[in-house]
């Protein structure tokens, strides 16, 4: 069911679709599903919907490069670049790179994930050369319309040096975001602006306050809807003055075996010039593979 969260007396017949999902893991256990299957095997049942998407937005929580040069830090991920054009090939077209595992081989595996994205059509979000690069908005746009994405990791990074003139990750702030949203809306009034975030605590289904604040904080500042992930599992959702906020949506390609952290959405939202919908596809994930949920599976034991 569609859900609207604009009001509107007439529909425009030109729309804008963009899908978001929560985590896509490349290496460890899916790592070893990839060798055995292939990156299309993993994504052959969402692969319809990304298709038919005009955009597909994911949160790729490894870098993908061949340098191997890992930080100090707990777990440390690393995925194959010639799996990207799979992922391309399957419709994901944006990739947020703004999360606390993009940097696990250093700088450089983080610039050359950077690089070896844009070689494989799919656009990378949340990073820059500098700071002020890494968090300036990416425009989706289609026939007039425009959809910004602003995307910023808001959790410590382990053993990251922030330096705001070296390439990184985006590292700003709620308030710093909510100036920059409040900043485009004044200038661009008919533009929508969404907030990509990695954010809040792992494995815990109810958001912190402090992420119910910084949301509250963002759509005060002009935000159209809120998107997050890193928690690994879907945090509740809810509708501040009639805009929507998913804390987390959880899993999307991940090799974890908790019964929540198999679960997640796919969310599609579809922009016209008045109003906003969005539609919510909850995916059952087995052996690392997303499934639409509701849809007949045979799941590999």
């Amino acid at each position: 069911m569609w859900m609207i969260l604009v009001s509107s007396c007439c529909r425009e017949e030109t729309t804008l679709t963009i899908s978001f999902t929560g985590d896509i893991l490349l290496d460890r256990g899916v790592r070893e599903q990839i060798e055995k299957k292939s990156v299309g095997y993993l994504l052959e049942d969402v692969a319809p919907l990304f298709l038919s998407s005009d955009a597909v937005v994911v949160n790729l929580e490894c870098p993908v490069t061949d340098t191997v040069t890992p930080i100090n830090k707990w777990f440390i991920f690393r995925a194959e670049p010639e799996w990207l054009p799979a992922l391309a090939a399957n419709g994901i077209t944006h990739a947020g790179l703004a999360n606390n595992h993009s940097m696990d081989q250093g700088r450089k595996g983080l610039s050359a994930t950077y690089r070896h994205l844009q070689e494989a059509g799919i656009t990378p979000l949340g990073y820059g050369e500098c700071q002020p690069d890494a968090c300036s908005p990416l425009i989706i746009s289609r026939k007039g319309m425009e959809v910004a994405i602003f995307s910023s990791v808001l959790v410590p990074l382990e053993n990251w040096v922030y330096l705001e003139n070296q390439p990184g990750v985006c590292q700003a702030t709620a308030e710093t975001l909510a100036a920059e949203i409040q900043a485009l809306k004044e200038t661009k009034p008919t533009c929508f602006a969404i907030a990509f975030l990695h954010w809040g605590t792992e494995y815990q289904q109810t958001p912190t306050l402090k992420q119910r604040r910084d949301a509250y904080l963002l759509i005060d500042a002009g935000a159209d809807a809120i998107i997050g992930h890193h928690p690994h599992v879907i945090q509740k959702e809810e509708v501040y003055k009639e805009k929507p906020i998913f804390y987390s949506l959880g899993n999307f390609i991940f090799d974890q075996n908790g019964h929540e952290t198999q679960k997640g959405l796919l969310l599609q939202l579809t922009f016209d010039k008045k109003e906003i919908h969005y539609r919510k596809h909850p995916v059952e994930i087995n052996r690392c593979k997303p499934y639409l949920k509701g849809k007949k599976h045979t799941f590999e034991p």
